[in-house]
């Protein structure tokens, strides 16, 4: 294929992060699977905040200062996140699966830069994504509550920052799916890891030793931490909680561009 047709210069200018991170971002939005991911993820979400808020009642005299209606609209992201956490496993998996990573590299040999294109445009597109459907889910959950429920606003105390990083903690979902998918390039392999780590041991470890180690992994963040407008005793404040999370992403795909440099295709 020419350098015209592909919309890439001639030279080593085509091997450049902005010309890769197009060609990925040609890729993404070409999948119908993208389409159909973000969808779910958006009606899912909003769907899971409706009923959720249809169902809170009026707190009790003794419920009154922990009651957090914000944290019951968001409960949408405990399947969000296991959809695009596999959009980014699919994102490098289904490459290796079809043999189309091959071309990939021999478009973009530095493996570094296409991983960094790769997590640039995926990060970017559930980022958006992300936002936009928290701040819808909370607009539309807000209209399900009950009268005698009290009505949290964008403009109260910890409302819009749940909100902001319940968006972006989607995107470092769908980010730490990539990087375990180019670790293990295997999507079946991958998506069990991603389960594993964001509802199995969570949920076992919660059962062992309460919130001690449980307050550390990805879905205990987002419950508590994350997409909460009053703190949670025992848990992470909320930028504790999603530096813990910038902390997983960045090691992971270290590990994930490294061994990406290292193996053969």
């Amino acid at each position: 294929m020419s350098a015209v047709r592909t919309g890439l210069p001639v030279g080593h200018h085509r091997f450049t992060l902005t010309h890769a991170a197009r060609m990925e971002w040609i890729k993404l939005i070409s999948l119908r699977s993208t389409l159909w991911a973000l969808l779910a993820t958006v009606a899912g979400m909003i769907a899971i905040g409706v009923v959720t808020m249809a169902n809170t009642k009026a707190p009790g005299a003794d419920h009154v200062d922990t009651f957090d209606p914000v944290n019951n609209v968001l409960a949408g992201i405990a399947l969000g996140q296991m959809i695009v956490g596999v959009l980014g496993v699919l994102v490098i998996t289904g490459e290796y699966a079809s043999g189309a990573i091959r071309s990939t590299l021999a478009a973009v040999p530095d493996r570094s830069v296409l991983l960094a294109a790769k997590a640039g445009v995926l990060g970017l597109l559930t980022l958006m994504v992300g936002e936009i459907v928290t701040f819808a889910t909370f607009l539309a959950g807000r209209l399900a509550l009950t009268d005698a429920v009290p009505r949290p606003g964008i403009g109260d105390p910890g409302v819009l920052r749940a909100l902001v990083l319940s968006g972006a903690y989607l995107a470092m979902v769908g980010l730490l799916g990539l990087a375990l998918g180019t670790v293990v390039r295997h999507t079946a392999l991958a998506v069990g890891l991603l389960v594993g780590v964001l509802y199995v041991v969570p949920a076992v470890l919660s059962g062992l030793t309460g919130m001690t180690v449980a307050k550390f992994f990805p879905t205990m963040i987002a419950a508590n931490s994350l997409a909460v407008s009053k703190s949670v005793a025992g848990c992470l404040s909320p930028w504790a909680g999603f530096a813990v999370l910038c902390l997983y992403v960045a090691v992971a795909l270290g590990v994930g561009g490294r061994l990406l440099v290292r193996r053969d295709a």
